[in-house]
């Protein structure tokens, strides 16, 4: 379920980002400067040593160079003798994030900090802060902003509370007027970006790790974490965890350490980096740490931040598959990958859960849209797929006898809206069957005719696409043997 409130804060060892909260909650300007101390502007060339001293990468999921952004912008901007425009991505799209709006509603003098360091380098003309329209993080940065004083005009733009609208691009695209999609070509918004200037776009959590990181110098920076990634990290951990949380830790800190302070239960897998991530298997889980590449060692990936474990009282495949299909809808329908490939390709994992369908249907939906779309979201989303297929390799199995795993779907990743609040099942009165045909000509993705020329079905819920398809199978049944009934 989408929270409507922020979770709790919680910090493994020494906190820099959460700093204050324990004591103040939300940090005005008075406490910003009492817990952080003061700061003053950095000329460009003091700006980039000290990005590239800390490995500066961009915490929205990309992990881009942060050094190599704002040269880039400095080079086109003397290339084009255009001024600049700093923008803070702070929308957050991905329902299962929630690490960006603890920033902007506990520590909002800390992204502003950065975003003032960057526009002083840059000399820019312009902030502009993007947050969805959701109202979690809007009035306490509203309010941060009329505590002080900015160096440059700062605005806020609301942003659509959607998956795809928190892409660089589509915040890109929504400051300039238009809709708020992703481009649907590749463009350097380090070249062109908002109002046709050169602009450095990052994370909030990004120019807060700034701020910190001005304050306290590299080497002071780099007491915590590891050699090659210094600093801490900020997760949000959700799904089964009996304490969900926003944690902030050092990078290198052990993931068992976090899913037990979480009072995470034991499950079958854990979801890292959120809906463009990958799964991991418990065992995985226990040898993780908290890194870009302590995760990617193990199978996982940083990404956003995002930890979402789950129990063992819920389907794991079940639940991918509910994501597959939310991320299809989300879709910006521009390119042939995300208007036609993400539909084929949840449908290709409903088929699978359902025993309808071998894996191998899974990877070949999602090896025809990956590296083909406009964006990276038709990337993302292939790579969850085929991650969930192969950590729960033997669950899909037991799906594919027809039986399933006997679990309900509980809807634990974080979603928009509630589950399906009435699964419904197929059952046949073999006393009344005549062997027509006529159910599996008008539902051929979940009906098929076995040897003899009789319907057979898995016995586990029809999924909701299929659902009216379905309905429309139980009347055309001549004998009246076909129903439609609630899966217990």
């Amino acid at each position: 379920m989408m929270r409507t409130t922020v979770p709790p804060v919680a910090c493994v060892g020494e906190p820099r980002l959460t700093a204050g909260f324990a004591e103040f909650g939300r940090l005005d300007l008075l406490a910003h400067e009492e817990v952080h101390g003061p700061i003053g502007p950095m000329e460009p060339a003091s700006l980039l040593r000290l990005a590239e001293a800390i490995d500066l990468k961009g915490k929205g999921g990309a992990a881009f160079p942060f050094a190599r952004k704002l040269r880039a912008v400095l080079e086109s901007c003397e290339r084009q003798s255009l001024s600049a425009v700093v923008v803070v991505n702070a929308s957050e799209g991905e329902p299962a994030s929630w690490k960006d709006k603890v920033l902007l509603t506990r520590a909002p003098h800390l992204i502003l900090d950065g975003a003032a360091l960057a526009a002083y380098a840059l000399d820019a003309e312009e902030i502009v802060i993007g947050v969805a329209d959701d109202d979690v993080g809007r009035p306490s940065l509203t309010e941060a902003l009329q505590e002080r004083r900015m160096p440059v005009p700062t605005t806020i733009v609301t942003v659509p509370h959607r998956f795809i609208s928190g892409e660089g691009g589509a915040l890109v695209n929504g400051i300039n007027g238009l809709p708020h999609i992703p481009p649907g070509t590749k463009k350097r918004s380090s070249d062109s970006g908002v109002g046709g200037l050169p602009t450095l776009l990052s994370n909030a959590e990004t120019f807060s790790q700034l701020a910190v990181a001005a304050r306290l110098g590299p080497y002071e920076y780099a007491a915590l974490g590891t050699d090659d990634e210094p600093g801490t990290v900020l997760l949000t951990v959700t799904g089964a965890a009996g304490r969900p949380a926003v944690v902030e830790c050092a990078a290198g800190t052990p993931l068992r350490e976090i899913l037990e302070l979480c009072e995470v239960p034991e499950g079958p897998g854990v979801l890292t980096g959120g809906y463009h991530g990958k799964w991991i298997t418990p065992e995985a889980a226990d040898r993780a740490e908290v890194s870009r590449k302590g995760l990617t060692r193990v199978g996982g990936t940083l990404g956003a931040g995002i930890i979402v474990p789950l129990g063992r009282d819920t389907c794991p495949l079940g639940e991918a598959a509910q994501v597959v299909r939310y991320l299809a809808g989300e879709s910006a329908g521009q390119c042939g990958p995300c208007k036609m490939g993400l539909p084929d390709l949840a449908r290709a994992v409903d088929l699978a859960v359902s025993g309808s369908a071998p894996i191998e249907i899974v990877r070949a939906a999602a090896g025809d849209v990956k590296g083909r779309g406009a964006c990276s979201h038709p990337d993302g989303t292939a790579r969850f797929a085929l991650s969930a297929v192969e950590v729960f390799a033997e669950d899909l199995r037991l799906h594919t006898t027809g039986e399933g795993c006997g679990k309900r779907v509980k809807g634990v990743l974080g979603l928009p809206g509630a589950p399906d609040a009435n699964p419904q099942k197929l059952t046949l009165d073999w006393s009344r069957c005549d062997g027509h045909g006529l159910c599996a000509h008008v539902v051929p993705d979940f009906i098929r005719l076995d040897a003899n020329g009789y319907p057979a079905f898995p016995s586990t819920p029809v999924p909701t696409w299929l659902r009216e398809g379905a309905l429309k199978a139980v009347k055309v049944c001549p004998e009246l043997a076909l129903r439609l009934a609630k899966a217990e």
